[in-house]
């Protein structure tokens, strides 16, 4: 441990993962990423911009069979995500690689994953208030990589049929989909989540099957708090998953 982290208990599988609270710390929507994405026996993943490595470990703790790559550019990231790999004895199943995904592919062999997920920046660079290179504005704002980048990367690392999964912001959906069918991940899944009954959607899941018809599911939505401020029943469901 370095000064300023910490060690979250993910109440799962006995997992935890090392935090330092002034960089990127994870959220609900990595919880809601690793639980929406679909992994088969002894299939092969990989995550791009891994972050401390969470969604990894939590799709680890679901199918320990998997073979995990992930990718994240941000040193003191990458430093985290292998120290908790390693507490959590998974160095056999995930493997943290320091590299930027806009060359993903020189780093994996391509188009041989079976799934690809990634929980990208979702501002473009000039949205909302930016602090530079920073860690958090990097995670936050795309600094360093596009949206295009993301999904051309991921098109490259997948097989035919192999499955890509993201989580985003639902006023970016039309490009979102846009970009996917430009790299031949044809959209097949989708799911608005909701703060409230009563407010806008403030995420959106979406899965990707490369070089796949054209069909796609909308799922119902996903409500996360009850007017009292609690989770919903479904989303406690998902944390117990």
């Amino acid at each position: 441990m370095k000064t300023g982290e910490r060690i979250d208990t993910l109440k799962v599988s006995g997992y935890k993962v090392i935090q330092e609270e002034k960089r990127f710390c994870f959220g609900i929507d990595a919880v809601l990423l690793s639980d929406f994405s679909k992994t088969k026996k002894n299939e092969r993943v990989c995550d791009l911009g891994t972050g401390t490595g969470i969604i990894p470990i939590l799709l680890a703790a679901k199918n320990p069979s998997l073979k995990i790559d992930a990718l994240e550019i941000q040193n003191e990231s990458v430093d985290m995500a292998k120290r908790s790999v390693e507490l959590n004895n998974l160095q056999s199943i995930i493997n943290i690689v320091e590299g930027d995904i806009k060359q993903a592919s020189s780093y994996f062999e391509k188009n041989v994953y079976d799934v690809v997920t990634t929980n990208p920046p979702y501002m473009i660079a000039e949205h909302g208030e930016g602090n530079g290179n920073d860690e958090k504005t990097i995670a936050r704002h795309e600094v360093l990589c596009t949206l295009d980048d993301v999904v051309r990367s991921a098109s490259e690392l997948l097989k035919s049929q192999g499955r890509f999964y993201m989580i985003h912001k639902p006023f970016r959906l039309a490009e979102i989909m846009a970009v996917m069918m430009k790299y031949k991940l044809e959209p097949k899944r989708m799911r608005l989540c909701f703060p409230y009954v009563d407010k806008e959607p403030t995420m959106v899941l979406i899965e990707g099957v490369k070089c796949a018809k054209s069909r796609i599911t909308v799922e119902s939505p996903l409500i996360v708090y009850e007017k009292s401020g609690g989770y919903t029943k479904e989303v406690q469901e998902i944390y117990a998953r």
